[in-house]
């Protein structure tokens, strides 16, 4: 017999504290992140903890400004999630200071101007991420080939990863000329626009079966992270289902009508930060919608934005815009979408 853990009468289920919350993301980013770590190099997870280190201090100077307590709001976990959200969309090796404007924007502008966690209109970890895009666009071309793209070349280890990041400088033998690459989407924008049909891209050896080497496993794992909050019931399953869901159907049609113009549906998926938006970001409760049909309709048009701004905007990958301009919509999204109250219009 199946029971549920109940509060004190009136016995309601019992609430998650946003703490557990926040550590039960954080568990389930921890697959993905291993994983690009693995791909990437370790300069990944120094990323991360430069950022939790920005986030935190940033966090505790406007606590202190604004005369909160700065204990419970320091150990809600809510700034690191932030912080590693937004270290997982930087190049492994992007120079510290590009985590601490982000982290700044982020942490201070997007959340404590607003009122502080759960005033927040925008997310957080994307108005940091489109900040630093926006102002340090080739910071953001500084991708590492992923691993076993060429056994030749070993990427940078922990202290050299270390380094690069501290002083913006490789340690021979490596170059920037050497290391720097595009990412998948950025080689398929480039090369089709030079008028290369996407059967000649994809014979590169920088992709695998779906998306890019690499990419594509990283996104499998941030998909098995989850289907862990999906398991756990901390994410609705309405915004990942209507944000992949609407990817395939929408590019469907058009790779049916022109393999060489179009990309496979699953290359769309498994490119670029999709999947990790479908479960992590556009999932955040406070920025996005409440209502069921109102997450269908968020999850769909962080689909379609990404897809428009991944064929004719100036990023190859659309996702933060995407999602920051869903949150415009969040607000209208819900009031239109909100279910009918029993009895409601009817005469007295």
């Amino acid at each position: 017999m199946k029971t549920f853990d109940t509060a004190p009468a009136p016995h309601l289920p019992a609430r998650r504290s946003v703490r557990e919350l926040m550590g039960l993301v954080l568990l389930a980013l921890v697959p993905g992140t291993a994983a690009h770590a693995w791909f990437f190099g370790p300069g990944v997870l120094v990323q991360a903890l430069l950022a939790v280190a920005f986030a935190l201090a940033f966090e505790a100077a406007m606590l202190k400004l604004r005369a909160r307590p700065l204990r419970p709001f320091l150990g809600d976990l809510s700034a690191p999630l932030t912080a590693v959200l937004f270290a997982l969309s930087l190049p492994p090796l992007a120079p510290w200071w590009v985590a601490a404007i982000g982290l700044f924007a982020a942490i201070v502008f997007a959340k404590h101007l607003y009122g502080g966690l759960g005033h927040n209109l925008f997310n957080p970890a994307m108005v940091g991420v489109a900040v630093v895009l926006l102002c340090f666009p080739r910071e953001f071309t500084q991708w590492l080939p992923p691993a076993g793209l060429d056994p030749a070349l070993v990427a940078p280890g922990l202290l050299d990863s270390l380094r690069a990041i501290l002083t913006g400088e490789l340690p021979a033998p490596w170059r920037w000329d050497m290391l720097a690459q595009a990412t998948p989407l950025d080689t398929v924008r480039t090369l089709a626009n030079e008028g290369a049909t996407l059967a000649e891209i994809r014979g590169a050896p920088l992709f695998g079966d779906f998306g890019g080497r690499g990419w594509e496993w990283v996104a499998n794992f941030y998909a098995l992270g989850g289907l862990f909050l999906l398991w756990k019931r901390v994410i609705p399953w309405q915004v990942p289902v209507a944000t992949l869901g609407t990817v395939v159907l929408v590019a469907l049609p058009f790779w049916l009508y022109d393999p060489d113009l179009h990309p496979f549906p699953l290359q769309h998926v498994f490119s670029g930060a999709l999947v990790l938006a479908a479960f992590f970001i556009a999932t955040d409760p406070v920025s996005g919608c409440t209502t069921p049909r109102g997450r269908l309709l968020f999850g769909a048009g962080v689909a379609l934005l990404t897809l428009v701004i991944r064929r004719w905007g100036a990023f190859p990958d659309g996702v933060a815009f995407a999602v920051l301009l869903m949150n415009c919509a969040a607000p209208w999204l819900d009031r239109v979408s909100r279910p009918r109250i029993f009895g409601e219009g009817k005469a007295p």
